[in-house]
């Protein structure tokens, strides 16, 4: 078949659709996780993201969006935010010496502080690297939010919250990972900086 705009336009639709079941099964999720990551922020924590591939790609999109800012016309200090997966010569080093699945728990370990929130980004829910940074979270007394897909997977259950995207399509849900970080930064700016958004 011809990748016309008959078939662009099933896919913008179905986009869509995944977003409408977020309306309807998702938003106590969404609130609750943005609200926890806001109180980590007002207590002088910090948020560490990670993920494999286009999850790494949102981490580090997702830290951007904290540290500088979501909304250009909104002046305010940077909230503290770092994607675990910007390292080269960490992710090789720890690759090559104590195996990728391990990779992310290591960079908790260097990083996460009580109080800290660590935000692990998976479309499957399976990742290994991801799990196992849940599991060094946790003994570290960080917070642990997953944004996850696919039913949620392993990670789902080790999570002290979680958003599970209701579809198994990793575009649709990669797609809705970032509108979920969007939301969060928003709540996170209005709740840190309220005088800025009278």
């Amino acid at each position: 078949m011809k990748f016309d705009q008959v078939k662009i336009s099933t896919i913008i639709r179905e986009s869509i659709a995944t977003k409408e079941q977020l309306i309807a099964e998702c938003l106590n999720e969404i609130e609750k996780c943005g609200e926890l990551l806001a109180n980590v922020c007002k207590n002088g924590g910090k948020m560490l993201f990670c993920g494999n591939g286009g999850s790494a790609a949102d981490s580090q999109h997702l830290a951007a969006e904290m540290v500088i800012r979501l909304r250009g016309n909104i002046n305010r200090a940077a909230i503290p935010a770092i994607a675990l997966t910007v390292d080269p010569s960490i992710m090789t080093a720890g690759g090559n010496d104590i195996g990728f699945e391990n990779i992310f728990a290591r960079c908790v370990e260097a990083y996460g502080r009580p109080g800290d929130a660590l935000i692990g980004i998976s479309t499957s829910g399976n990742s290994e690297n991801v799990l196992r940074a849940i599991h060094q979270a946790k003994k570290q007394g960080v917070l642990t939010i997953g944004l996850l897909g696919a039913g949620g997977g392993k990670i789902l259950a080790d999570c002290d919250a979680s958003v599970v995207v209701p579809s198994k399509v990793t575009a649709r849900v990669q797609e809705s990972h970032i509108l979920i970080g969007h939301i969060w930064c928003e709540m996170i700016e209005e709740n840190l900086f309220p005088e800025l958004f009278v």
